[in-house]
């Protein structure tokens, strides 16, 4: 299957894609575009073309994967259009390629899975407290540091229910909806893309004597 068609057969395409005029307008809002090379007018351009040469460079950048998916380009197109959901389309058509392995921040979402993705299967939330250990995570600074080794102090105070049953804040999720969520994930063939990017990654980095190198160096 072409590659435009692969793209053009989600779902995300057909409500993010409906009449672009190439204004720019998106360009001029979009956080991502003011401090990198990221250019949401450039790849719907890219995209409506059909060219598939230019599709699969593009696919295999970077780029794609420098939107923050605020989705302020949605709120400001007068057209209806959202180029943050086509780069949501694009992320994943370079990952059922292979194509995210040609691209530095691509091989990012390894990092992903292991922060994120553990969190959800671990906690039922993709940021939790106690995954945000200080050592790990030197940016969220000395406010933070303090709040993390005072947490039950904290989140008493501000009215959560940290880790505890019922309801509230950063409850504790039940057994059953855990294992909703694992079902959610399984049917839906999320378990399986997670696992397919997981092992794309790895062994590339068996294969990769430049890959293994940088990954002990870590």
């Amino acid at each position: 299957m072409l590659l435009y068609d692969q793209i053009a057969s989600d779902v995300r395409f057909k409500e993010g894609l409906k009449s672009c005029m190439n204004c720019g307008v998106c360009t001029a809002i979009c956080p991502a575009a003011e401090f990198s090379d990221y250019d949401p007018r450039v790849l719907l351009s890219i995209v409506q073309s059909k060219d598939e040469a230019e599709i699969e460079k593009i696919l295999k950048s970077d780029i794609i994967w420098l939107c923050g998916q605020c989705m302020s380009c949605k709120t400001r197109c007068g057209r209806g259009n959202c180029p943050g959901q086509i780069v949501s389309v694009l992320r994943k058509v370079s990952q059922e390629n292979g194509f995210f392995l040609f691209s530095k921040k691509g091989k990012q979402q390894l990092e992903v899975i292991q922060s994120i993705g553990k969190n959800i299967f671990t906690y039922g939330y993709c940021v939790h407290p106690e995954a945000l250990i200080p050592e790990k995570h030197p940016e969220q600074g000395s406010v933070w540091e303090w709040m993390y080794h005072n947490k039950e102090k904290v989140y008493e105070k501000l009215g959560a229910n940290l880790d505890q049953d019922g309801a509230g804040t950063l409850r504790k999720i039940s057994v059953e909806s855990m294992n909703e969520l694992m079902a959610i994930f399984e049917v839906t063939g999320g378990t399986d893309f997670i696992r397919k990017v997981q092992e794309s990654i790895q062994e590339e980095q068996v294969t990769d004597p430049e890959q293994n190198e940088e990954s002990n160096n870590k």
